[in-house]
C-alpha cells in the first residue's frame, strides 16, 4: 500500500514537473529574439559594380538624348519585412519549408550584396514590433549604413520605418497599411516607439501557456515562437498623452490616418507615409472607397505624398467601373449581376451551390432557391464570402471576384482604391477649391522573408511566395494554418454560422491568393546623387516611378519653352500641354552571382540568402515594346462619374526598339477646349518574358469568354507564363490656368 502511495506521489511530482516545464517552455525558455542579430558582412558594395551601373545608365540616356544629365537613377525598395512581422515569422517556419530567422541583417546583406540596390527600408509590422525589436532595428539600420563609406556617395541607403496595419470591419472604419519612411536614424531622433494601428491581433492573442509549452518541444524554432507570442501578448497600450511622455515599452496606437499624422506631427521629423495595398481585396471591405480618406486630416499631403501602385501582391494602379458587391438605399449589401469582364463572388457563390444541388438530384426549383441564399450569404459576408461555401476549394471559385484584364492585379480586385480612381477624386467641403491626392507612382516588393529587391530574376523561390509543403502534423501551429478539412455542401451558410467553425486562417482564401503574388516591384529615383539627402529629395518632389521587377530606365516630363518639368511635378498652364517619354529596357539577367557578391559573402552564405542567383546583368537590353500614356481630368464636381474622367490609355505608342529605347512626344490640344486640369502618367511594357504568376489563373474560356477551368499556382513548380515587365512614372500635374486652384 505504502509502495502505491509513494508510486502515486511520484507520478504526481512527475506530472507537476512536467507542467511546470511546459508552462516554462511556453513562456519562451530556451528562445532567441531573431532581431538580437544585428551585424551584416563587413563589406560594401564592390566598385566595379557601382561604376558599371552608371556608365550603363548615362550611355542609354545619351542615345536617348541626354536625358537629365544632371540625375542619375537609383533603385530601391520601400516595403521590407523581417519576421519581426509576425506573419512572416510564421509563413518562416519550418513546417511550411521556411528558412528561419530572416532579419534586419540579412536584409540588409541582401539588398547590398544579393540585389545590387541603391536603397531599401525596413518596414515590419508596427504592432508585432517589440520594444526591443525597435531599439534592434535602430542599431541594424545603423550598422547598415556604416559600411557603405562616404554619407554624400554611400554604395547602399538604408531608411528606417515601419508599416501601418490597419483593417476595418466595415467600410467606414477602414483604411488600410501604410508605410512610414523615417528621413533620420539616429537614436536620439527617431520616434521612441512605433506607431501601429491596433493591439496586434492573432500575434497579441496567442495559446494557453502549455499549448505554446507543448508547441516548443518541436525545436528551437518553436521556442522563438513561444518567446515571440508571449513577448507580444504582454506588452499594454500606451496611455492618451503626448508621444514623448508614454515610455518606451507600450504600444503606441493610432486608429486612424488622422491620429497617426497627429502622432508624427508631435514626433517633429521628417516622415513620408505610403498607403499600399490599396486595392488589395483580402483584408478590404467589398464597398470600401477611398473617398473618405481625402477629407480634413485623414490626409496629409505633406507627408503623404508617394502611393505604392505594385508590388509582390500584385498591381492596384487601374480603375473598374464594377464593384463586388453593391449596397442599397437601406445598406444592405447587394450581389451585382455578371459583366463581361467581372464575375461577383456572390454570383459564383450561388452557382456552385446550385451545381452541387442539381448533382444531388434535387429538384431544380429548390436548387434555384438555395443558389439564390447562396448568393445573398455570400453578398453579406464582407471579405469572406468563400466561407459561406463549405468545402469549396480554389478551383471551384474560378476567376470570381478578380480583375481580369489587369496584368497582375491584387488578389479580389478593389476598384475604388486603385490608384487611378484615387487620382481621380475631389473633396468639395472647401467650397470654390477641391482638394485632391496629388501622389507620385512607386513600386517595392512587400517581400516577408528580408529579401529587398527581389524582382530581379523571375524565380518563385525569391518571391512573396515561395514552393512550400503544405502544413503537416498537429498542434496548435498546424491548426492554425489548416483547421479541419470540410465536406462540400449543397446548402450555403452565413459567414457568423461560418466564423465558429473555422480556425486560424481558414477565414482567408489561401489556395488562390498563391497565384496573385509575384516577385515583387522596385522603386526608382531621379536623384542628383546617391546620398540620403538627395535621395529624399527626390521622394519627396515625386520624382520617382516604379517598375515591376525589372531595372527599366523611364523619364517623363512637361516640356515649357525652354524649361523641362519632370515627372512629380506641379505645372500652371494656360496652353496646350507638350509632353515627352523616353525608356530603354531592363538589362538581360546572367546566371548566377558576380564574383565579387561571392567574396563578399562566401559561397555557403550566396547559396543560403541568395539563393545562388543576383542581380547580374549582361549587356544587352531588353527592348521596349510600347508606351502608353493615361490622362485622368480630375473631379470639377462630387456628382461626376469616375469612369469617364480615366483615358486609359489616352495614346499608344508602338515601339521599334533596336536595343536603345523609345521615345514619343506629344501634345494635348484637347485641355484648352476642356478648360480643366489633368494629370498624365506614363507606362511602359518591355516584350514579354516568362514571369511567376504572369497569368494569375491560367483560365481556359469558352467561347463567351468565361472562365471554365483554371491552373492555380499551387505549392511547387515555378508558375511561369509571359507577361510585359512594366513601368509607371509618377504624374505630372497639370493645372490648367482658368480652373481653381486645388487646395492642400
Amino acid at each position: 500500500m505504502r509502495f502505491l502511495r509513494v508510486a502515486g506521489l511520484a507520478a504526481a511530482t512527475a506530472a507537476a514537473l512536467a507542467l511546470v516545464a511546459l508552462w516554462v517552455l511556453g513562456r519562451g525558455a530556451g528562445g532567441t529574439f531573431d532581431s538580437d542579430t544585428l551585424r551584416p558582412v563587413p563589406y560594401p558594395r564592390a566598385p566595379r559594380l557601382l561604376g558599371e551601373q552608371l556608365a550603363a545608365q548615362e550611355f542609354a540616356a545619351e542615345n536617348l538624348g541626354g536625358a537629365a544629365a544632371n540625375k542619375q537613377i537609383l533603385f530601391g525598395d520601400l516595403h521590407v519585412h523581417t519576421t519581426i512581422s509576425f506573419d512572416a515569422f510564421m509563413l518562416n517556419l519550418p513546417m511550411l519549408g521556411g528558412q528561419g530567422a530572416a532579419t534586419p541583417a540579412d536584409a540588409c546583406d541582401f539588398a547590398r550584396h544579393c540585389a545590387g540596390l541603391d536603397f531599401w527600408s525596413i518596414n515590419d509590422h508596427a504592432s508585432n514590433i517589440l520594444p526591443r525589436d525597435w531599439q534592434n532595428s535602430i542599431e541594424a539600420v545603423r550598422q547598415c549604413n556604416a559600411l557603405a563609406g562616404s554619407a554624400d556617395d554611400p554604395d547602399m541607403v538604408t531608411f528606417l520605418g515601419w508599416e501601418w496595419t490597419q483593417a476595418g470591419a466595415t467600410p467606414e472604419d477602414h483604411y488600410g497599411h501604410k508605410n512610414v519612411v523615417l528621413l533620420e536614424t539616429d537614436p536620439a531622433r527617431v520616434p521612441m516607439r512605433p506607431i501601429a494601428a491596433g493591439a496586434g491581433g492573432t500575434a497579441a492573442n496567442p495559446p494557453a501557456t502549455l499549448a505554446r509549452g507543448l508547441l516548443a518541444l518541436g525545436g528551437a524554432r518553436y521556442r522563438d515562437l513561444a518567446l515571440r507570442w508571449t513577448a507580444l501578448s504582454d506588452i499594454d497600450s500606451c496611455p492618451p498623452g503626448d508621444v514623448h511622455d508614454l515610455g518606451p515599452r507600450c504600444r503606441e496606437i493610432a486608429a486612424t490616418p488622422a491620429e497617426l499624422f497627429a502622432k508624427l506631427d508631435q514626433w517633429s521629423q521628417p516622415a513620408l507615409v505610403i498607403p499600399h495595398g490599396t486595392a488589395w481585396g483580402i483584408y478590404t471591405p467589398p464597398s470600401s472607397s477611398w473617398d473618405k480618406q481625402l477629407r480634413g486630416a485623414m490626409h496629409d499631403p505633406t507627408r503623404q505624398r508617394l502611393i505604392e501602385v505594385y508590388s509582390g501582391h500584385g498591381s492596384t494602379e487601374v480603375y473598374r467601373d464594377w464593384r463586388p458587391v453593391e449596397v442599397d438605399d437601406a445598406g444592405v449589401a447587394q450581389c451585382p449581376p455578371v459583366r463581361a469582364d467581372y464575375l461577383p463572388m456572390c454570383r459564383r457563390a450561388g452557382e456552385i451551390i446550385f451545381e452541387r444541388c442539381v448533382a444531388e438530384g434535387i429538384v431544380q426549383e429548390e436548387c434555384a432557391a438555395r443558389a439564390a441564399e447562396a448568393t445573398r450569404n455570400a453578398a453579406a459576408a464582407g471579405s469572406f464570402p468563400h466561407v459561406t461555401v463549405a468545402g469549396a476549394t480554389g478551383a471551384d471559385w474560378r476567376d470570381a471576384g478578380q480583375c481580369r484584364d489587369c496584368g497582375q492585379p491584387a488578389f479580389k480586385y478593389r476598384p475604388a482604391g486603385s490608384a487611378q480612381y484615387i487620382a481621380a477624386l475631389g473633396d468639395f467641403s472647401d467650397g470654390a477649391a477641391p482638394r485632391r491626392f496629388r501622389m507620385g507612382f512607386i513600386a517595392s516588393s512587400d517581400i516577408h522573408s528580408a529579401r529587398p529587391g527581389t524582382g530581379y530574376k523571375e524565380l518563385r523561390r525569391l518571391s512573396e511566395s515561395p514552393p512550400r509543403r503544405p502544413p503537416s502534423g498537429g498542434g496548435a501551429v498546424a491548426a492554425f494554418f489548416m483547421g479541419e478539412p470540410e465536406e462540400p455542401s449543397a446548402r450555403s451558410r452565413t459567414y457568423d454560422e461560418a466564423a465558429v467553425m473555422l480556425s486560424g486562417i481558414q477565414r482567408f482564401e489561401n489556395e488562390r491568393t498563391r497565384s496573385f503574388l509575384y516577385t515583387g516591384g522596385l522603386v526608382a529615383v531621379h536623384s542628383e546623387g546617391r546620398g540620403r539627402e538627395r535621395i529624399w529629395d527626390a521622394l519627396q518632389r515625386r520624382e520617382v516611378y516604379g517598375t515591376s521587377g525589372p531595372r527599366i530606365l523611364l523619364w517623363f516630363d512637361l516640356l515649357a519653352g525652354e524649361a523641362e518639368h519632370p515627372m512629380g511635378s506641379e505645372v500652371r498652364i494656360d496652353a496646350a500641354p507638350v509632353l515627352r517619354v523616353r525608356a530603354a529596357g531592363s538589362f538581360e539577367q546572367i546566371p548566377g552571382c558576380p564574383n565579387e557578391t561571392v567574396e563578399s559573402l562566401g559561397a555557403d552564405r550566396v547559396a543560403a540568402l541568395c539563393g545562388d542567383e543576383c542581380y547580374r546583368p549582361s549587356r544587352f537590353r531588353r527592348k521596349i515594346e510600347r508606351i502608353e500614356v493615361v490622362r485622368i481630368r480630375p473631379q470639377i464636381r462630387a456628382d461626376e462619374n469616375v469612369a469617364r474622367l480615366i483615358d486609359d490609355p489616352w495614346r499608344v505608342f508602338e515601339c521599334e526598339d533596336d536595343g536603345n529605347g523609345c521615345a514619343a512626344t506629344f501634345v494635348d490640344d484637347e485641355l484648352p477646349e476642356l478648360g480643366r486640369d489633368a494629370l498624365y502618367y506614363a507606362r511602359v511594357f518591355e516584350t514579354p518574358s516568362a514571369t511567376v504568376n504572369g497569368d494569375p489563373l491560367g483560365c481556359r474560356r469558352d467561347a463567351a469568354g468565361a472562365c471554365v477551368e483554371v491552373e492555380l499556382c499551387g505549392s511547387s513548380g515555378e508558375c511561369l507564363a509571359p507577361y510585359s515587365q512594366r513601368a509607371w512614372s509618377s504624374p505630372i500635374f497639370v493645372d490648367y490656368a482658368s480652373s481653381p486652384r486645388v487646395a492642400e
